[in-house]
């Protein structure tokens, strides 16, 4: 069995004779700012990292808003000044301290390796760097010590894998995490903004009659559900449906890890759904289980079902927290136990993960004790 030990600014499982530090929130004393820029500010991602920054307050000196040429020139606000928008170019993050990355792999590629050879700590949102054995791939609540084994690049993980772990992490300290078998049920949101409001197009068109014309998606999204997120490869899975096992055995450090999953695309604007089963070396139990998830910094217990409270994820988008319900011992597989968890993909599965990963360096690094880790780390 896990415990939990609360210490200043940090919660301390003690699990298998380890210790593994979560962080609660940021230490009240920091530097008097970092520069950090966001690359692909513009996108439904980066505007969020931009929001997260200002809503926990992130000691920032300067920020600096990069997208492509297209976006070049637009304003946007931070703490109530208007900041442009620049063009990406090879040289525009020199002298940053942070750069968080949200504009596709194609871009992370490009730029992520020169900006962190420049001496920024780059945090990246895509997928171009997670399966890379020298980037640390972190969920700071659940592996936020790998964040200083980073080489100048840090991954953010998959959305659905994030939100998913966070509900399954205390459980494996707990009882041993063997197997996953899950469904997720993914907002129109994760694709983009075309996507959003194609879903918008087709209700109205449906309302009123009109021919509904899929553009973003292979099939209509209004009032159905496509069992199709991103591609497919050669044994019948998806690339997403594979990201949970593979990106869950480095973030658990668990290699034996195995996932069976299936991503579906609903017609919901904001938030993820997955319905989890989890297999365990030992037997689990509710009890245990629901008082470690209400510990767990990050989540929230919502399993009063015959009340019909349980997590939805009209209730779940904007916030912080990722929110579980219907937990109950699996009735068809030894040591099992399923669940229903909801996360905002675009927070808690992106921006605010990132955001996250800076402030555990920044707490690291400006702490009391005066350091412990290179910012400029090449």
């Amino acid at each position: 069995m896990g415990v939990l030990d609360r210490r200043e600014d940090e919660e301390v499982w003690i699990a298998d004779g380890r210790e593994r530090r979560v962080v609660c929130g940021s230490k009240k004393e920091m530097s008097a700012g970092y520069k950090v820029a966001i690359v692909g500010a513009t996108g439904a991602v980066g505007e969020e990292m931009l929001r997260v920054l200002e809503r926990r307050k992130f000691p920032v000196s300067e920020v600096g808003l990069f997208a492509s040429g297209r976006s070049a020139g637009r304003r946007m606000k931070f703490f109530g000044e208007e900041v442009e928008v620049r063009e990406l170019r090879r040289d525009s993050l020199d002298g940053y301290d942070f750069a968080l990355f949200s504009a596709g792999s194609g871009v992370s590629r490009e730029y992520a390796p020169i900006v962190a050879k420049a001496g920024v700590v780059v945090v990246d949102n895509s997928s171009a760097f997670r399966m890379e054995p020298e980037v640390p791939l972190v969920v700071p609540e659940i592996n936020g010590e790998d964040v200083f084994l980073h080489r100048g690049i840090i991954a953010n993980p998959n959305c659905t894998t994030a939100i998913t772990l966070m509900a399954l992490a205390p459980l494996h300290w707990l009882f041993g995490l063997k197997r996953i078998f899950a469904s997720s049920y993914q907002a129109v949101s994760g694709t983009g903004a075309r996507a959003v409001e194609e879903l918008r197009e087709q209700v109205r068109a449906w309302v009123n009659g009109d021919e509904i014309r899929p553009r973003v998606y292979p099939h209509q999204i209004a009032f159905n559900v496509l069992p199709h997120v991103d591609s497919f490869l050669e044994n019948g899975y998806t690339r997403e449906e594979m990201k949970m096992q593979n990106e869950g055995r480095r973030i658990l450090h668990l290699p034996g890890l195995v996932a069976s999953v299936t991503c579906v695309r609903v017609p919901v604007f904001r938030a993820h759904s997955v319905a989890v089963t989890a297999q365990f070396e030992r037997p689990p139990e509710i009890g245990c289980a629901v008082e470690a998830l209400r510990k767990f910094p990050g989540v929230v217990v919502e399993d009063e079902p015959g009340e019909a409270k349980y997590p939805t994820p009209l209730s779940v988008a904007g916030q912080d927290e990722c929110r579980v319900g219907r937990l109950r011992l699996d009735c068809a597989l030894e040591n099992a136990m399923s669940l229903w968890v909801v996360g905002d993909q675009l927070l808690k599965g992106a921006a605010l993960n990132a955001v996250q990963i800076l402030e555990l360096l920044v707490n690291k690094s400006g702490g009391e004790d005066g350091g412990g880790v290179d910012l400029k780390e090449g």
